[in-house]
């Protein structure tokens, strides 16, 4: 599979960005997850299980030392305070883009874990999405909720040397994946930038998850081995369950 055809999928699958088109146009897209599932369907029944998975994000040597966030009945808690600036959580499903199938999939699990930078830049973000979705706030509500943060610098532009690890060979990154993907590390950098990087070039190692007006770009480079030490697969053996 080529880079861009990679890239492509990996559009629709990886959650660590937060962008949005049009409503028609999420009106128009056939999903088997046309609307929000019991909120018990989105959560991990055991505390300790959730922690487990997030600290999976990153290798022990930064996840063992980072704060660790558990999904609430009103948001993420800190389960775990940290020491090192990183911050690890399972992200679900509506992390996604406003428009993907998956956005409301309760099978979708994604450890990540921020470093300092990402935590105070880009995690806020998806812990206020959190608050609306179990507030009940509607999808078509959100996104007006996110551009007006973005208006008005309550959602922050990325800032140099925000990176977030996704490691972890337990996640499920949607349907389309079947599971976790690649282990790789994601940049945050503006719109635009992606270019600068060297992303989505034939032979590059970077991939691009293009941003919007109101969302950042994120930069997927692949690495070698999952969080546990043992060897990754190849990308070019990336396979891809189909319905």
């Amino acid at each position: 599979m080529n880079q861009r055809k990679v890239a492509g999928v990996l559009a629709s699958t990886v959650l660590a960005t937060l962008s949005w088109s049009s409503p028609a146009r999420a009106q128009a897209l056939k999903t088997p997850y046309p609307e929000m599932a019991p909120v018990e369907q989105y959560r991990i029944a055991n505390r300790e299980d959730e922690i487990a998975l997030a600290r999976s994000a990153a290798p022990p040597s930064i996840s063992g030392d980072a704060e660790v966030l558990v999904l609430g009945s009103r948001g993420y808690e800190t389960a775990v305070k940290g020491k090192n600036g990183f911050v690890c959580f399972v992200e679900r499903s509506w992390a996604s883009a406003f428009d993907q199938p998956d956005f409301w999939n309760p099978k979708l699990r994604a450890p990540n874990c921020y470093n300092a930078v990402a935590a105070r830049i880009e995690l806020p973000q998806y812990l206020k999405r959190t608050e609306w979705v179990l507030a009940g706030v509607s999808k078509e509500q959100m996104v007006e909720r996110t551009r007006a943060a973005v208006a008005d610098h309550s959602f922050k532009s990325p800032e140099p040397g925000g990176l977030a690890f996704m490691q972890s060979k337990e996640g499920y990154l949607g349907d389309a994946a079947g599971g976790p993907w690649l282990p790789h590390v994601m940049l945050f950098v503006p719109r635009g930038q992606a270019a600068a990087w060297g992303a989505d070039l034939e032979g590059s190692p970077i991939l691009v998850l293009p941003g919007s007006e109101i969302t950042s770009t994120v930069l997927l480079i692949p690495v070698r081995r999952w969080s546990d030490g043992s060897p990754g697969p190849p990308a070019a053996e990336l396979h891809m369950h189909t319905k």
